[in-house]
Formats: C-alpha cells, structure tokens, sequence
C-alpha cells in the first residue's frame, strides 16, 4: 500500500508510553503530527524527539497532537525518555507508540511486508525507512508527508510553519509561496473571480494574471 496526500489515513491501536491509544479516536478533533524512528537510544533521533518536546506548546496553540514512534518496545521508550530529557532540557509529554512487531511501520508504508514481524536483532539501518513525518487533519486525511534520511535531524520548526499554512489555506481561498512564513502576504487562488477579490481581498496586487498576492487574511 502506498499512502498518499488526502488518502484517509490508516486506523490502528498500539500501546504507547500514555497507555493504549486508537488511532483515530485519539486525534478527535484536533490535527495529529506521527513522526518515526528507526530505533530507541539512536543519537539524531534523541535530538529530534528532545526538540519536539520543547515546541509541544507551539503545537498544542495550533490545535495539534504530537506522537511519535519507534520500532522498540514501549519499555524501551520509557528508558529513553530519561536520556531525551537530558539532552534536549525538555521532558517528553506526548505518546511514544511501541511497535516492537512493526504492524504500524508497515501499515504506513515505512518497511515492507516482508520485514518480519518483531524488532529483536533489527539495526537502526535495517530500519532506515522509519524516518517519516505525517500530518493527519481532523477529517483523518494525510495532509503532509515527509522521509528523511538517518544521518539528517528534521527541522520542525518548518512542520510549525507548513500547519500554519495548510490551516490558513483551509479557511479562507489563498495559498502561501515559497518560503511564506506567518504575517507574508499570500496568494490569492484561481477559485476567487477579480470581481470577488475586489471585494473579499480589497487592494490585492496582480503580478501576473495567474498571480495576485494579497495581505494574509485574519
């Protein structure tokens, strides 16, 4: 199976640090960051989870869940949340999902099917793939999707600004350009008439007839 952006994203219930979680009932109505590691005590993963906690805030002011996952045990995560902590200053809030017998890596299309069935005796680098960022939207579609490789830490700072910006664009009729960031002007989309917008977004600027900016809406 390979996932897609707006394909419904797959249901499952797995033991996190936080206790028995479903899925879907767990986002309720709110956005949902799952991010994957390859393995507990990995050194850039231990940097990652440690910056996420330390902008759980920032997600939690956008109506957003973190949880993360690795291809470990769930005692294992518990072990490793003392070494996060040390690390990054900021003690982990949100769920770590053990998967020790990788049904939610596969289920998400992060190893394939005949990966085995159990993490024991699997390196970080047999697992390389597990290195995924999914953004799931309250109606549980993906909204984004994102693998990196082992040996580069994400920068979540631009997973604030993409929810920024696909929370935007889905209230009003705008898109955002290259590296728009909170406060920038955006773009007026295709579906809005000149006639409208010069109603909706009075003394918006075309640049090209394809192309009219306009101050970000409220």
């Amino acid at each position: 199976m390979s996932l897609r952006i707006n394909d419904i994203a797959p249901d499952f219930t797995a033991e996190t640090t936080q206790g028995t979680i479903h899925f879907h009932e767990w986002i309720g109505d709110s956005w949902a960051v799952l991010f994957s590691h390859p393995k507990d005590f990995t050194p850039v993963c231990t940097t990652e989870l440690g910056a996420v906690a330390g902008l759980e805030h920032e997600f939690a002011k956008r109506g957003a869940k973190v949880i993360g996952l690795s291809v470990d045990p769930v005692s294992n995560h518990t072990q490793w949340s003392q070494d996060i902590e040390d690390v990054g200053g900021h003690k982990v809030g949100f769920p770590m999902i053990g998967d020790p017998e990788l049904k939610v890596a596969k289920l998400y299309d992060m190893l394939a099917a005949d990966a085995g069935e159990t993490s024991e005796g699997r390196t970080p680098a047999n697992n390389a793939p597990v290195r995924t960022v999914f953004v799931v939207g309250p109606d549980k579609r993906i909204k984004l999707l994102l693998a990196y490789p082992m040996t580069t830490g994400r920068n979540f700072d631009e997973i604030l600004r993409v929810l920024d910006s696909m929370q935007l664009t889905a209230k009003h009729r705008v898109a955002t350009p290259a590296n728009w960031k909170q406060g920038d002007d955006v773009i007026i989309t295709a579906a809005v008439s000149n006639e409208e917008a010069n109603t909706v977004f009075p003394g918006y600027k075309t640049l090209k007839p394809y192309l009219r900016t306009t101050t970000q809406p409220q």
